[in-house]
């Protein structure tokens, strides 16, 4: 055999994609030497031919030798049968249940009972043969919105945390401001509010602002603890808090200076801590206790990590040999674990009050959380997870309409066969620890449960791996049943054939952007003709807000960067005024609605795309602020990273003036009546 084949063989097996098509339907090959590359990330050595020969004669003969296959996937409660071509012994551990395991012997057939949801794990013995099988039970799909909600169609919005600002918090949007804005969308009739991400990024990573480059996705991003919820102890710490107000206010612009936060911020949360480990009461002191031993040791990773960092730098990589990776005994905390400990409970307490305001205010779903795709390479998730990260590459994208150059997102990815090794804990963990904090989660770039696009580090060019699909969604319904949380699939870009049903038949929602919303001749799809087992909106925070769209801003930002020429741009806008005709010739809705001529052009484009998609059979309809404000430029612009203000606009409207902005109650009307509410319809509304 040739070594040629002998790589195809393994890279197939390896789940590594031969061949894919391009947006523009070009079909690329995968190089041998993105194979390789590959391969190596997802733990082999192949420093040679015959190391290559020898992992694919390793690969087979461990397969030919199974008498049963290494995972199986079963319903939750639904009884199991194992043929087994030979008579075995077999035994049962149950996740939870470690130490009451069932036993059996079976000639031809291993019955086992029915399953909780959960990993659960079989031993089958024969002579000296002894595998291991993984059994994942998980329920048919995730909770639906009717499960939960009892209704079939609701609204709500989403707002960039980090713009909010209010009177008692002029500076970074922080826990208490999304509290308080939950409370006035939900006066409106909104059943969730969606914010960016909210991952650690890193103590010591001063320099990364977007959320959609966390350090860990497990933990929370510290800058938006609200300090005035903490009760300062001393006198000393009292007058740090006053100044810091004082200089905050001052420092009000409408771009978010995140260094000058900074400065101001981490002091005061120092100080507070020192209040805390010199004069807390007992009972504080039991909570943080508690805290921490319900975290158990990846809280104690975490802290180690953060710690360290502040000493050897922001990139593990670089770091003395010793602590370059996780020590098996990571229990032992100094003050400095103790101070990144305790500002996570700070951030998860304040962050669950927030859902609990929300859902107490009326909010059927509350907090709408969005699961970045993958955390920094150099980050305390990709440290601490060794033994389930892909090696030398990054994820990334192929050239789409996102992106027509492609994207290097230089973040961590998860291997497929070293992650099901670890029986899948890593990707488990990260999902639990978000979906106990929100009634909604959205995994962004949900494709990458299919296949992720690998960019190596060695300059070959980028190929997709397989991950185990089938896998991967049967634990996301297992976490979404324990903490009964609607999971939304972002399935934006290049989607392969059959996968949005995949989603679909595991209670997943799609992920509707009307702008993208198009038929093959290019028109927009009409609303009422959108997927109803979907979350649907105009825009999102990579998009053109409503009116930056009429208006062509994104073509001018392409223009100015030269992205695209002058003419190109002359195209493009020509374009752009004919998509914006379609739009305004979206079937009108309920009287009073759109076409109302005292208004501005794009408040009557935005009454006319709004009420076409409350009226439209799509599960949930998401209304950004930025549209709701009546934006022009969007929060991001993707490929870009100075060129661009990203990540610091502010909000235009404080957060406690939410409830009363005029725009806010005009949507809230909308919704009601088109039958989106969660608050009753009345005579004002009808009237209107």
């Amino acid at each position: 055999m040739s070594t040629g084949n002998t790589l195809d063989r393994l890279a197939d097996q390896a789940g590594i994609v031969a061949a894919y098509r391009d947006l523009a339907g070009v079909h690329r090959q995968t190089s041998r030497e993105t194979k390789l590359a590959l391969l190596r990330a997802n733990g082999w050595q192949l420093d040679n031919e015959a190391m290559i020969e020898e992992a694919l004669r390793s690969n087979v003969a461990a397969q030919a030798a199974r008498l049963l296959p290494e995972e199986i996937i079963v319903g939750t409660g639904t009884p199991l049968k194992l043929k087994t071509p030979k008579p075995v012994i077999w035994r049962l551990i149950c996740e939870g249940q470690e130490t009451d395991d069932i036993e059996g012997k079976a000639t031809e057939t291993i019955n086992l009972p029915s399953l909780p949801s959960g990993i659960h794990h079989v031993t089958v013995t024969m002579g000296k043969h002894q595998e291991a099988i993984r059994l994942i039970a998980a329920p048919a799909t995730a909770p639906s919105l009717t499960d939960i909600v009892g209704r079939e169609r609701i609204w709500g919005s989403n707002l960039a945390l980090y713009g909010a600002h209010s009177k008692r918090n002029p500076g970074i949007g922080d826990y208490r401001d999304l509290a308080v804005a939950a409370e006035a969308f939900s006066r409106h009739g909104a059943d969730f509010l969606g914010i960016n991400p909210v991952h650690a990024i890193g103590w010591a990573s001063s320099e990364v602002i977007s959320p959609y480059s966390p350090s860990h996705r497990g933990y929370l991003n510290t800058s938006h603890i609200a300090l005035d919820q903490i009760e300062p102890q001393s006198e000393t710490t009292r007058s740090l808090f006053s100044r810091w107000n004082e200089q905050a206010a001052k420092a009000s612009t409408e771009l978010i200076d995140y260094r000058e936060h900074a400065n101001h911020h981490r002091p005061l949360l120092r100080a507070i801590f020192d209040d805390h480990v010199a004069m807390a009461a007992p009972e504080e002191n039991t909570a943080f206790q508690i805290f921490r031993e319900r975290q158990g040791a990846a809280l104690q990773r975490f802290t180690r990590f953060e710690s360290q960092s502040e000493t050897h730098g922001t990139d593990w990589h670089n770091w003395p040999a010793e602590p370059q990776r996780p020590a098996a005994d990571a229990s032992v905390s100094n003050n400095s674990q103790m101070f990144h400990a305790w500002l996570q409970w700070q951030a998860e307490t304040q962050l669950q009050a927030a859902q609990s305001c929300a859902c107490s205010s009326g909010m059927a779903l509350g907090l709408y959380l969005d699961l970045a795709v993958g955390s920094r390479r150099n980050g305390a998730e990709a440290w601490g997870e060794p033994d389930s990260i892909a090696e030398g590459v990054s994820v990334g994208a192929p050239p789409d309409h996102l992106s027509p150059a492609g994207q290097n997102w230089n973040l961590a990815a998860y291997a497929p066969r070293k992650l099901a090794s670890t029986h899948y804990g890593a990707f488990r963990s990260i999902l639990a620890r978000n979906m106990s904090r929100c009634g909604i989660l959205r995994i962004d770039h949900v494709l990458g449960l299919n296949r992720s696009f690998w960019i190596p580090d060695d300059g070959s060019p980028g190929g997709y791996i397989r991950q185990n699909l089938d896998a991967l969604l049967a634990i996301v319904r297992i976490e979404a049943e324990r903490n009964s949380t609607i999971v939304i699939g972002e399935d934006l870009g290049l989607v392969p054939d059959g996968f949005r049903e995949a989603l679909r038949s595991s209670g997943i929602y799609s992920y509707s952007v009307l702008q993208y919303e198009k038929d093959k001749s290019g028109s927009f799809r009409d609303p009422s003709r959108l997927r109803p087992h979907s979350l649907s909106c105009f825009g999102t925070h990579d998009t053109p807000t409503l009116r930056g769209f009429a208006a062509g801003r994104d073509i001018e930002c392409w223009k100015r960067l030269g992205w695209i020429s002058d003419l190109s741009a002359k195209d493009a806008h020509r374009k752009r005024q004919g998509e914006c005709e379609q739009l305004a010739n979206l079937e009108a809705g309920p009287a009073g609605d759109n076409g109302m001529t005292s208004k501005s052009e794009s408040r009557k484009l935005s009454d006319t795309v709004h009420s076409a998609l409350a009226r439209s059979p799509v599960a949930m309809v998401s209304v950004q602020l930025d549209d709701i404000e009546g934006r022009a430029d969007a929060q991001n612009l993707p490929g870009t990273i100075d060129e661009h203000p990203n990540w610091q606009r502010r909000s235009k409207t404080p957060v406690d003036e939410l409830s009363h902005f005029p725009n806010l109650q005009h949507m809230g009307r909308m919704m009601r009546k088109n039958g989106r509410s969660n608050r009753k319809l009345t005579a004002t509304d009808a009237a209107d």
